[in-house]
């Protein structure tokens, strides 16, 4: 790849790193977008994005963990299966289309009721033990099965079921996005014994966007302002799924 292509996609990278940290999120249906129009190797774009994935969901743990909005017994109840179910997902050989057209449309539905809905940010009240675990359980074999950070998922099932704050299911999301994408990054670097070395640039790349946006999300937009942002961020996984 030529220095200019490179220098265009870091800075398609740091754009998605950033949009996708100010709401919780890591950016990996937004990588693989971006590094597909860029000509990049099927086997190439898994481990970088995830790679990028594991970067900016740390920071955005961090910040929003550093900030007061992280809930550990929120988060856990949702985590404690969706690693493994994850690597079940992966696993499973089966078409893919049908269930992509399916989630598109769900995210494109839950864009539509962040974009109209009121943005009051009331007190949340978490669900039961059962629930978090099967829901936890089902958006990790969903995100195997489709190769899309869980992220995307949890946030706005947080957020519309009322089980958390805005900014509580940012962190709880940046959290849950970091534990599934490290399993998948040492799945897949097991598997492959390889990593691609235009990865490090990249990684400097979505480390800033990661930092910038995250910061943003953490500390200075407002509970409206990042459910707006969520939405343009599912508009852009919805889409990404019903043109895969």
């Amino acid at each position: 790849m030529s220095l200019s292509l490179l220098l265009a996609l870091a800075a398609a990278i740091f754009l998605v790193a950033l949009l996708y940290s100010s709401v919780g999120h890591a950016g990996a249906s937004g990588y693989i977008a971006v590094m597909s129009l860029f000509a990049l190797a099927p086997e190439e774009i898994k481990p970088i994005a995830l790679a990028l994935n594991i970067l900016v969901a740390s920071i955005g743990t961090w910040q929003f963990a550093r900030a007061g909005h992280f809930d550990w017994s929120t988060f856990w109840p949702f985590a404690a299966l969706s690693v493994p179910m994850a690597f079940v997902g992966g696993y499973v050989h089966v078409p893919v289309g049908v269930f992509e057209w399916v989630v598109g449309l769900v995210l494109l539905w839950s864009a539509g009721q962040f974009f109209f809905r009121p943005t009051s940010d009331d007190a949340a009240s978490r669900p039961s033990l059962p629930v978090a675990l099967a829901a936890g359980a089902g958006l990790g074999f969903l995100s195997g099965l489709v190769g899309v950070g869980g992220g995307i998922f949890l946030t706005p099932l947080l957020l519309l079921a009322g089980w958390a704050r805005t900014k509580t299911a940012s962190a709880v999301s940046a959290a849950f996005i970091l534990a599934n994408s490290v399993a998948g990054l040492a799945g897949n670097v097991t598997a492959t014994r390889d990593f691609p070395p235009i990865a490090i640039a990249l990684m400097v790349a979505a480390v800033v966007g990661g930092s910038i946006g995250s910061y943003l999300g953490s500390s200075r937009l407002a509970p409206a302002a990042i459910k707006k942002l969520l939405a343009v961020v599912l508009v852009i996984a919805g889409v990404k799924l019903l043109l895969a």
